[in-house]
């Protein structure tokens, strides 16, 4: 051996006090301790020594051996130490800034709208009700004065299943279930999915009405006209919102009449249908027309939404698009894009005042 062990020692114990980063220093590891490193050189001469030499020099390498390995860990905590000492004072944080906006979620425009409408029929008193989605024939048809051959059955597309069982093309079966269950006065709301076999660009199969049903004494047309024209201006929530009625046909309220608006002079739109329950309704519900009278509406959730937000097409309800939904959010007293203001995909429309939303009493109907 050229260099004596403690040559070596010294040396490399320099070399790693004066390594600057962490690289430097694993570059001095594999010099001294690496396949080719000075001390593996050493090791591999102890070959070459006299044999009653051979061992106190191997003992002695190993020792250098272990004292170079001891300060090479030493020196690495030094230097992750310093590293990590100067990244901390880098990122150090300003606890008076801000924090990060998190965004939050909102509630899907057509659920804004069920909620307003509720809330707004709950102020005089109605409550909701809910029934089964998978419906009879009896309380989907007869028992709402549609019989197997009447005509009116050709207005309803109807998905069938076995044994007589369907799903429900529209809202008004919560009526009949929720009559059978409970005696008159009845206030009601019955919002909820309906189904119809019918797809195109102005129909979905699947789709939202909001029926609704008040049973008392002496009720008459006018109430149901008086008690319509007081929602539909405050769902509109607009200083020029003219609202007419025309005389209509539905088997189960007679006389029957739809509703139309018109909002800034606009073009008049069919927004709703109603009319005084027929008897045989109520008789079907177990309630004496004789002593008891009613009237009953029913709306598409997903056009009073699209007048409201100024959504021109209705696929937008349904694509999960986020560009789209991310422009409505629920608010304390606020909910959704102004109405009017066209509210589409890419487009950033403007929140806009609501009614305080909320949802009335549930109660489900006997099925």
């Amino acid at each position: 051996m050229n260099t004596s062990p403690e040559s070596l020692q010294a040396d490399a114990e320099a070399r790693i006090r004066d390594a600057g980063s962490l690289g430097e220093l694993d570059d001095i590891r594999v010099s001294l301790l690496g396949k080719k490193g000075a001390l593996t050189a050493a090791l591999k001469a102890l070959g070459g020594l006299p044999p009653e030499e051979r061992k106190a020099a191997g003992q002695a390498l190993n020792v250098v051996k272990g004292a170079i390995a001891g300060a090479i860990d030493v020196r690495r905590a030094e230097l992750e130490n310093a590293a990590l000492a100067e990244r901390l004072a880098a990122d150090r944080l300003d606890i008076t800034l801000p924090g990060a906006a998190v965004p939050s979620g909102g509630l899907h425009p057509v659920t804004l709208t069920i909620e307003r409408i509720s809330a707004i029929f709950a102020q005089v008193g109605f409550i909701a009700a809910h029934g089964p989605e998978v419906e009879d024939d009896y309380h989907n048809f007869e028992a709402l004065n549609i019989p197997a051959h009447h005509p009116a059955r050709a207005m309803h597309d109807t998905f069938y299943f076995d044994a007589g069982r369907l799903l429900r093309t529209h809202a008004s079966s919560v009526q009949i279930r929720y009559m059978e269950a409970h005696e008159p006065p009845i206030r009601i709301l019955a919002p909820g999915r309906v189904y119809r076999c019918d797809s195109d660009m102005t129909h979905s199969p699947m789709f939202h009405q909001v029926e609704g049903l008040l049973v008392d004494r002496n009720v008459a047309l006018t109430d149901l006209m008086g008690d319509l024209e007081g929602f539909l201006t405050r769902f509109f929530d607009q200083d020029d919102c003219r609202i007419r009625f025309r005389p209509s046909y539905f088997p189960f309220t007679e006389p029957s009449v739809e509703v139309d608006i018109s909002i800034n002079q606009g073009p008049w739109l069919e927004v709703l249908g109603s009319g005084v329950v027929h008897p045989s309704v109520l008789r079907a519900g177990g309630v004496d027309p004789e002593a008891w009278s009613g009237y009953a509406f029913g709306l598409g959730v997903e056009r009073l939404a699209m007048l409201r937000y100024g959504v021109n097409d209705l696929r937008l309800f349904f694509e999960n698009d986020l560009r789209f939904l991310e422009q409505f959010s629920r608010r304390v007293g606020r909910g959704g894009a102004t109405p009017g203001s066209n509210a589409t995909a890419g487009n950033n429309a403007t929140a806009g005042n609501t009614a305080t939303e909320g949802t009335a009493t549930t109660q489900e109907a006997s099925s």
